[in-house]
């Protein structure tokens, strides 16, 4: 078996049939190391919150109190009888669950907002500072602001955590991708950048896990508001920015650049006038801005909903596992009120299809075994779409090297479309799990391994960091209204004749579609493959 090159001797980069990790020194294998911890920790806090999402919406936006308190302020509601005012409540109930779906989406794109403006802001300050210095102040933003999101005690307080986490991730991508790009020999890049977007999903797979423990100490009644714990955890990364003051080194040519410029550094919006001011860079800033959201639209509106859509599916399922069990230890018993009453449920549940708000209060302790049951399939789900992940950003590297950067982005597109709307129209079953999902984690993910490596390619090294910056994270500006968009389609399906889970699934298939506008745009942006880093 080849073994790695930790030498610090300068590698023979003339010999193309050396393997690209042998062009490595031990100090590219630091910086790709940093980098990708760098990265890995902030996905960790994506995934953190998109797992904790629906459990932080019930505790914050709590739909059956909302729904008793309506009740009780409108006086001609005392003329109803006490069947009627149990329907009228239903009812509320009913919609008010699709309105935690709402404050969800609402949420996530406060937490996107700020993605979008650490972006802008960061990305100039890569440039300006430096990549090490500035990826030090990103990591401790978000790992400071995600801890804070543990002591949230209502919608509002939670979003602006959410906003100023949102700060330090937008920030973060920028200047680790611009890092790797100018330390790495030329042969090496996209491998090298594949990797470190790949290893992302170990961020979101160690996520995972910690929302399958919590769910399972939950589900034995030892931890309260999990999502509060998990929260606490993300905030361990800031220990990583100690290192990266001490050891992470500049990049030489951005040190050599720097050196070139004379008199004082250029305002904030200077940058940014460079990257519109000139016709290439304007172009690929544009139209590299708009292959970005389709994938970061696709994700954040619809692939990042999809814990969320495990829950609507798997919940009713597990519950009536749960009643099972519960009607047979009745039996076994003797207590035929118990029985009865289990039965009963059942038989409603059958012909309804869902749990209502009594079923819930005649089960009782037992949600929260359920609750526990169903954490654990969500966090199955997210470690199937992170390992189908993994293989797909370092895929697109290795792939885009034999056929190119712009035919890889036409089949990554149309695969992420057709897969994710799959998983929404078909998603029925716990088997199907550990296939469909891995294989739409597979396909979507896989874009964002493009954007690591051809973004910093379309870029000269004075503006590396602000034009991938402006492609890959301005555009969850646009992606900021994309679950809000997602909210209004998914409510117009949601007729009286559908369940909340139809009406997801309408509105999860509909969105699919974003992912198709990148195909419009790769005729005009350049192919990369091969070609040295523009300076």
């Amino acid at each position: 078996m080849a073994e790695f090159h930790f030498d610090d001797s300068k590698p023979d980069t003339s010999d193309p049939n050396v393997p690209w990790y042998k062009l490595l020194t031990r100090y590219h294998w630091f910086v790709l190391g940093v980098s990708a911890l760098g990265w890995l920790f902030d996905c960790l806090d994506q995934q953190l919150f998109v797992l904790a999402r629906p459990a932080v919406m019930r505790d914050l936006y709590d739909s059956k109190k909302f729904s008793v308190e309506k009740l009780t302020k409108l006086p001609e509601n005392s003329m109803l009888s006490e069947q009627e005012l149990r329907d009228l409540s239903t009812k509320l109930i009913k919609e008010n669950v699709l309105r935690q779906d709402e404050a969800g989406k609402i949420a996530t794109s406060v937490f996107l907002a700020g993605w979008a403006l650490g972006g802008i802001f960061f990305g100039v300050m890569g440039d300006r500072v430096g990549r090490a210095k500035t990826m030090m102040i990103t990591i401790l933003l978000y790992s400071l602001f995600t801890g804070l999101s543990s002591l949230s005690t209502s919608l509002w307080d939670f979003c602006l955590y959410r906003f100023l986490t949102g700060l330090g991730v937008g920030g973060e991508f920028a200047v680790g991708v611009a890092l790797v790009s100018e330390v790495m020999p030329n042969r090496a890049r996209p491998y090298t950048l594949g990797l470190l977007q790949a290893l992302s999903a170990v961020g979101n797979i160690s996520a995972a896990l910690i929302n399958l423990g919590l769910g399972l100490a939950e589900e034995q009644g030892l931890v309260t508001s999990p999502w509060r714990i998990m929260f606490l955890i993300g905030a361990l990364p800031a220990l990583l920015a100690l290192v990266i003051r001490s050891k992470l080194k500049e990049p030489e040519v951005w040190v050599k650049q720097q050196a070139l410029q004379t008199g004082p550094k250029k305002g904030f919006f200077a940058h940014y006038g460079q990257l519109f001011g000139h016709p290439t860079w304007r172009k690929h800033a544009l139209l590299g801005l708009v292959l970005g959201c389709s994938g970061i639209i696709g994700l954040w509106s619809v692939g990042f909903f999809v814990p969320d859509l495990t829950r609507k599916v798997f919940e009713p399922i597990k519950a009536m596992e749960v009643v099972d069990e519960e009607i047979a230890a009745a039996t076994a018993k003797g207590d035929s009120a118990r029985t009865a009453q289990l039965t009963t449920l059942k038989s409603e549940f059958t012909s309804k299809g869902e749990l209502s708000e009594e079923h819930k209060a005649i089960l009782g302790p037992s949600m929260k075994v359920i609750g526990g049951k169903v954490s654990a399939l969500q966090s199955y789900a997210s470690m199937g779409i992170n390992v189908g992940a993994f293989l797909g950003m370092y895929g697109f590297g290795a792939l885009s090297q034999r056929i190119g950067r712009k035919p890889m982005f036409v089949i990554a597109l149309l695969a992420a479309c057709f897969s994710t709307a799959s998983v929404f129209w078909f998603l029925t079953e716990t088997r199907q799990l550990w296939w469909m999902v891995p294989l739409m984690g597979f396909c979507q993910l896989s874009l964002f391994g493009g954007y690591a490596i051809y973004f910093p390619e379309l870029f000269p090294t004075h503006l590396r960091s602000t034009g991938t910056s402006f492609c890959y994270n301005v555009g969850r500006f646009v992606a900021a209204i994309g679950p809000l968009i997602s909210t209004a389609i998914t409510s117009a399906f949601a007729t009286p004749g559908r369940t909340p889970l139809e009406a997801i699934r309408y509105g999860g298939v509909t969105m699919c579609s974003v992912f198709l506008i990148g195909l419009f745009v790769l005729p005009f942006l350049p192919e990369t493959r091969g070609k040295p880093l523009p300076e």
